[in-house]
């Protein structure tokens, strides 16, 4: 049923009209049977399959181990089938918009391979969820430097970066001074003394835009389920089928051969 979701999701059809292609499928010897389509919702509004499909991203980007060891965070919104209601200031009354989910991404600046993932509601902020992104995929992964926008400066995300063994190349605000003290003082003032060897690694960055730029020009800025925990799911999703079409396109720009098990060498580039 996982394997149902991700392709109903990779494929971007309707339920119905993604049948044909699950068919496809099974005569290929893909899956067991086919599902009916309302089986796929079911599965989508489960909780157990949200670790699973975590589990999945996190292994899909391990045949890229030897590549990546530069990462970038950010955020991005995919709208929703519900909408919310606020007064515009602009027009002068109240608007009916769509409502979103906020998709928090740390990818390898290379290959755009997404490592670690955190779906949140609207409201939260993006700061808090750094910490978590960066321990995740320093779980997998060799971690040299983690670059953000200042929408992510603080002294525990600095922190949290350098206790992975790596240099964080985060934006400061217009009022941050180096009195804080730490490494945050540390690379405050190489900011401020050596601005372009700090923008040389801070504009890695620039490469999460094309990733969150991927995966909405391919399967779509919008999510289609109206549970909460089937649009987690289904945003997961859309990150798995990034995800293998990275490796994908790996084998054939850097010769990557893909070993998703972690006991084994986990990618290998000729030399």
């Amino acid at each position: 049923m996982i394997f149902s979701a991700a392709f109903k999701v990779y494929s971007t059809l309707s339920s119905r009209r993604f049948i044909s292609d699950l068919a496809d499928a099974h005569a290929k010897n893909y899956i067991s049977k086919v599902p009916h389509f309302n089986s796929i919702f079911n599965y989508l509004e489960s909780t157990e399959i949200t670790p699973i499909l975590r589990e999945l991203i996190a292994r899909s980007s391990l045949p890229l181990k030897a590549i990546e060891i530069d990462f970038a965070v950010d955020s991005s919104g995919f709208s929703t089938c519900q909408y919310v209601r606020w007064f515009n200031a602009k027009y002068g009354k109240e608007v009916d918009n769509h409502d979103w989910i906020k998709v928090h991404l740390m990818t390898g600046v290379r290959t755009n391979v997404v490592t670690s993932v955190e779906v949140t509601s609207r409201h939260a902020n993006d700061s808090p969820q750094l910490p978590a992104l960066v321990h995740s995929t320093a779980t997998n992964f060799t971690v040299r430097e983690v670059s953000a926008d200042k929408g992510y400066s603080s002294i525990e995300n600095h922190n949290a970066i350098a206790e992975v063994g790596a240099t964080p190349y985060i934006l400061f605000k217009s009022n941050a001074t180096g009195s804080s003290g730490g490494l945050f003082e540390k690379m405050f003032h190489y900011y401020s003394f050596n601005r372009d060897a700090f923008l040389a690694s801070y504009h890695k960055r620039s490469n999460i835009e094309s990733t969150f730029s991927m995966i909405k020009a391919k399967f779509g800025s919008r999510i289609r389920s109206k549970g909460a925990t089937a649009q987690i799911n289904e945003a997961l999703c859309k990150v798995l089928a990034h995800n293998l079409c990275c490796v994908i396109q790996s084998m054939f720009e850097f010769n990557v051969v893909p070993t998703f098990c972690a006991g084994s060498s986990l990618a290998q580039i000729p030399l």
